[in-house]
């Protein structure tokens, strides 16, 4: 199983369950959701994958990982 996909189609999923709220809150709930409910290994890799381009990434998703990477991110 290639586990960066398997990222990916996650972020994917929750960035699609919140892609009808108003932008802003999209990306703050998805990242809200990431920081909240994955373990640190799981956001590291998303954040690794991010920065190698991101490929397959929704746009709500790769703002949300800018919010992951900033101060509030704590243990992200």
């Amino acid at each position: 199983m290639d586990t960066t996909r398997e990222l990916v189609r996650m972020a994917n999923q929750i960035a699609s369950y919140f892609q009808s709220y108003p932008q802003d809150e999209a990306v703050t709930e998805t990242a809200g959701h990431i920081r909240a409910f994955w373990e640190p290994r799981m956001r590291q890799r998303l954040l690794e994958h991010s920065s190698a381009g991101g490929e397959g990434l929704h746009e709500i998703v790769t703002q949300a990982v800018e919010r992951l990477k900033g101060p509030a991110a704590g243990n992200a």
